[in-house]
């Protein structure tokens, strides 16, 4: 695919996903606000996870005010709203893979890590989600919700060359 083509359908992409994530926010009755959206979309055409100051920078080309508060209210609201997730291994921030598909944001999640290039995967894996709950159980405790963070060679970095 041409480099053009692939950088039309990344657009149309990210217009159907903030589409679904504007469609997300209405079925729960709050606003994905002017801001709120471009900071998600931000997100979105990153293509890799990204830190709350390379969006604030980002931010503050198109609106000189922007603060880090600014950034950080529209992060939280977006986590909140399972729009994005936050990996703490990497301190940064990815658009959420079921949003785009047209799903709720409440399901399980975990992420594989490559170490060597950065890159990060998302799995909605329920075997994993149940997994980690039973185990806390069994020590008697009461998950919530879990995020699993996997840290280690991506097949592109793991191939010879």
């Amino acid at each position: 695919m041409p480099h053009g083509d692939h950088h039309h359908s990344l657009i149309d992409g990210t217009a159907g996903a903030l589409r679904e994530a504007e469609d997300s926010c209405l079925r729960r009755g709050v606003q994905l606000t002017p801001l709120r959206r471009r900071v998600l979309e931000m997100v979105m055409e990153a293509g890799q996870p990204v830190g709350a100051y390379a969006l604030l920078d980002r931010l503050r080309a198109e609106r000189p005010g922007a603060a880090p508060p600014t950034v950080y209210r529209a992060l939280d609201f977006l986590m909140a709203q399972g729009l994005i997730h936050r990996i703490e291994r990497l301190n940064a921030f990815l658009p959420c893979m079921e949003v785009s598909q047209g799903h709720e944001h409440d399901h399980p999640h975990q992420f594989l890590i490559c170490r060597n290039c950065g890159r990060t995967a998302e799995l909605s894996d329920d075997s994993v989600a149940k997994a980690v709950a039973a185990a806390a159980r069994a020590a008697g405790f009461s998950p919530l919700r879990a995020t699993v963070e996997v840290e280690g060679t991506c097949g592109d970095c793991a191939a010879p060359d």
